[in-house]
């Protein structure tokens, strides 16, 4: 039991658990925006919806005597709400995300500890005065540009 009691208890699991929930809801109002106004706008360019379509693929296909039908219409419907609540996603959430992110990053540039070698190419210590490889002896290294201090 105290097992159990750590796992449930796991960052990642609570994490995980609030990702879903919150991803179940944020889809089921995707999932709305596209049934109420985006499907609706679509049907201004036809006559009937995706749903109705199929193909009559032995027998009469009428109401007395079914058939075999292809109901294609309800597959095309389907993968048109994905590639629709795909790209609802992509440029309602994950865009706006991603400038916000890249507005609000601030890593310090850092300083490389390493440099080439002009002879070898091999990644030696900055501070090194001959490569450990080929033995050229490395130009000193450059001095800190002059910054002025405030006081």
């Amino acid at each position: 039991m105290e097992g159990f009691r750590k796992f449930l208890l796991r960052g990642n699991v609570v994490d995980l658990a609030v990702a879903v929930v919150i991803g179940t809801a944020f889809g089921a109002v995707v999932t709305s925006f596209v049934t109420g106004v985006v499907t609706p706008l679509l049907g201004l360019f036809g006559d009937r919806s995706f749903d109705q379509l199929s193909a009559c693929l032995k027998g009469p296909c009428s109401d007395d005597e079914p058939g075999v039908q292809l109901l294609y219409g309800s597959v095309l419907t389907a993968l048109l709400n994905f590639v629709i609540i795909a790209a609802i996603v992509y440029f309602v959430v994950l865009q706006p995300m991603q400038r916000l992110l890249d507005r609000f990053k601030t890593e310090p540039e850092v300083a490389s500890t390493t440099t080439q070698c002009p002879e070898c190419l091999s990644a030696i210590p900055a501070a090194a005065s001959r490569c450990a490889f080929c033995g050229v002896e490395q130009p000193p290294p450059a001095p800190a540009p002059w910054r002025p201090t405030l006081s």
